[in-house]
């Protein structure tokens, strides 16, 4: 068991409450935390003071990748690798090579975007301090959370935990690392 505890985590009984108090919380300085709930909360990206995600950016350039390969793929069988001229058609046509390119694009997004997933969110993470709290499963289902790490410059466990209380946090508790 560690020494030093995970963090602080202290528990709200609706979206309102969480939402004004990772406002708060956000006003306040802190960097390292995190809240968690049942459900989506709508606008609470920005109360936390998130930036965009960068995997739509990933997708994309998924996305050119795969079309640019399927127009090479068509480009380079057609009339380098095996011309075939027939009837005095052209070699190469992008309206012949569309298809394989819009299938191509859409299957390399897919890819881009699940791996860029994985990769941005730090997958798989089969362990987290957060599991060994008693009342998690209750995040899933009827309580909402904020958990302010000890890794944070703010924090201060004393100081962090009359802030939470300020904010209307109950039950605060010390999370085991």
């Amino acid at each position: 068991m560690s020494d030093q505890p995970y963090g602080l985590i202290a528990t709200f009984d609706n979206a309102v409450d969480l939402y004004h108090a990772a406002e708060q919380v956000r006003d306040a300085g802190y960097k390292n935390w995190d809240c968690i709930t049942p459900c989506p909360v709508h606008g609470l990206d920005g109360a936390m003071g998130l930036k965009r995600s960068i995997v739509p950016r990933i997708s994309l350039v998924g996305g050119i990748i795969g079309f640019c390969t399927g127009m090479s793929l068509i480009f380079w069988t057609g009339a380098i690798d095996y011309p075939l001229l027939v009837g005095g058609k052209p070699y190469f046509s992008p309206m012949f090579a569309f298809p394989v390119s819009y299938e191509l694009t859409i299957l390399f997004t897919a890819f881009a975007t699940i791996i860029g997933m994985f990769v941005v969110n730090g997958l798989p993470s089969h362990y987290h301090p957060m599991l060994k709290y008693e009342h998690i499963a209750r995040g899933m289902d009827d309580k909402f959370f904020v958990v302010i790490e000890t890794r944070d410059p703010r924090y201060n466990s004393e100081n962090t935990k009359a802030f939470l209380e300020k904010t209307g946090g109950q039950n605060i508790k010390e999370l085991e690392a």
